[in-house]
């Protein structure tokens, strides 16, 4: 990990350069203000993108959280999906990270923004398919737009750029660490509201996504966003209301060929309200035109645990300060515990660390267990014998994507439960 002290190596390639003794630079593809993307080949001719993290021009009060972010996102790149772009290869050169990750032969999705023909459906689809197998990883895209989409071999969309995702350290992102700002600023088109103007009881949820992806479908059948015009400062305020009073442009999408047919599931994905809105990718996927069932994402075995002999009930935490620690709830049923409370607090049962925010409140939330072990209900807020009242949490506790109240919810293996900006996934083994 690149300490804050460490002087690293300045590291601009050229086409013929070697990296590391293993990759040959053909050309460079993209860059952004810390981030350069290369086109490579290894020693048997097979093609990849190269993304090194240029630490040389980062502050460097920022380049160990920065380094920890690059790693999150060549971690999430290993979830198995054909809709996602794999992250094969994780390395450094003179300091500076880099991930080795699938090359995508066919482009971004830009090109086909109004002008897809029939692949609308088949498109949509891929997308989706990418976003669930993020989401029950307990992982949120967060920057869902048409650069992000890429096409491999075969035409088949898959999703890319998780340099954001489960991550949101206001500091880098306001110093604008992996985007030029006209990018940043143009991902604004494809924020739903509680992303832009983030309040404490708006968690990051799939829900986001959701959001994103409406936006994008609009934009891949019409040509347009659904708001109206977002060129410049002077439109964003007016795109931003539009967007909070829910009026986008449904007569647009009337009007072109079977966008009728599209009518439910981008008035579905647009809702203002994270909490009315469809809540999963699997969700919209039923009301696509021309449906075809979605398999089930595949959870690569590298994400399983160790199979513990006995068996019992543990949390998996996917994203957030405690990334990869499991906390095994079966042992505090074996000492006769059926309240267990969750917070930053070290007087509770589960402690989640909670430096860089603080929305993980002190007494956040409480799981109660059965006699038998096998009945699990969480519960938003904790008992406050002071005052002799339930306390709710101030900013709300999520299962997948819906909000748990203080009188609680049935938790099931696979559940993504969602506290600040911790995501756990509930798992029996």
């Amino acid at each position: 990990m690149a300490s804050n002290n460490v002087v690293v190596d300045r590291c601009d390639f050229k086409a013929g350069d070697s990296v590391k003794g293993r990759y040959t630079v053909s050309k460079t593809l993209g860059e952004g203000s810390f981030g350069k993307v290369y086109l490579v080949t290894d020693y048997s001719g097979s093609k990849y993108a190269l993304k090194l993290l240029r630490l040389y021009d980062v502050p460097p009060d920022i380049r160990e959280p920065l380094t920890k972010r690059f790693v999150m996102e060549f971690k999430t790149g290993q979830i198995k999906s054909d809709n996602l772009v794999q992250a094969l290869d994780y390395g450094d050169v003179g300091g500076n990270p880099f991930i080795v990750m699938e090359f995508c032969p066919g482009g971004d999705l830009t090109p086909y923004l109004g002008n897809c023909g029939d692949r609308a459906a088949t498109i949509c689809q891929h997308v989706l398919q990418g976003l669930q197998a993020l989401h029950i990883n307990g992982k949120v895209h967060r920057d869902l737009k048409p650069e992000n989409v890429l096409f491999k071999d075969g035409g088949i969309a898959a999703l890319t750029d998780f340099g954001i995702s489960g991550d949101r350290n206001h500091r880098m992102t306001q110093r604008n660490i992996f985007g030029k700002a006209n990018q940043i600023f143009g991902t604004y088109a494809y924020m739903p509201p509680e992303q832009i103007n983030r309040k404490g009881d708006a968690m990051v949820l799939p829900t986001t996504d959701i959001f994103s992806f409406g936006a994008l479908a609009y934009q891949l059948l019409t040509g347009e966003l659904p708001f109206g015009t977002l060129e410049s400062h002077n439109d964003l305020a007016v795109y931003q209301k539009r967007l909070k009073d829910n009026e986008w442009n449904r007569l647009r999408l009337d009007g072109v060929r079977n966008g009728q047919q599209w009518r439910q599931v981008i008035e579905g994905c647009l809702v203002p309200d994270f909490k009315k809105r469809l809540q999963t990718a699997e969700e919209v996927m039923r009301l696509l035109p021309q449906h075809t069932e979605m398999p089930k994402p595949y959870v690569p075995v590298a994400q399983v645990y160790e199979q513990p002999r006995s068996s019992g009930y543990f949390l998996n935490v996917l994203e957030g300060e405690d990334y990869g620690k499991r906390f095994d709830l079966s042992q505090f049923t074996r000492q006769g515990k059926r309240l267990l409370t969750i917070g930053r607090s070290p007087e509770n049962t589960i402690v989640l660390k909670s430096e860089i925010d603080c929305f993980v409140s002190r007494q956040h939330s409480t799981i109660e267990v059965n006699e038998q072990g096998d009945e699990w209900v969480l519960r938003n807020g904790q008992w406050n014998r002071e005052s002799r009242q339930w306390m709710p949490s101030r900013n709300g506790t999520f299962v997948n994507s819906i909000e748990v109240s203080p009188f609680g919810y049935y938790i099931s293996p696979g559940d993504i439960i969602t506290i600040g900006e911790v995501k756990m996934r509930f798992e029996k083994y």
